[in-house]
């Protein structure tokens, strides 16, 4: 069962978009896709919200989470997050191996 982490970012003056863009300009955001157990990795930025960058990550399970935060990759982010001075905002979610409500999806 995948768990998957809705992280918001929220910073000012555009603050949460050049850190997303830091990221993946870096090479960050795909070291961390490279982790193992990453099943994805992605920035989205609200329509209504241009100060707020939502990240989608998705891990095969708990001990690739842990394995990731115990990696120096977190120190890279912490910083960046210092750096543009970014507030956060965390939704964990686990997958079911069938949707419930698979009848309304359109495939």
């Amino acid at each position: 069962m995948a768990i998957t982490v809705h992280l918001y970012y929220t910073g000012e003056n555009g603050n949460a978009r050049r850190f997303a863009e830091e990221m993946e300009e870096s090479g960050t955001a795909d070291a961390i896709r490279a982790e193992a157990g990453n099943l994805r990795y992605e920035y989205f930025f609200p329509m209504k919200d241009p100060e707020t960058v939502l990240l989608i990550d998705s891990w095969t399970d708990q001990a690739a989470i842990d394995a990731h935060h115990a990696s120096p990759m977190m120190q890279t982010i912490a910083r960046l997050r210092e750096r543009y001075d970014l507030h956060m905002k965390v939704e964990r979610c686990q997958s079911l191996d069938a949707p419930a409500d698979g009848a309304f999806i359109r495939k």
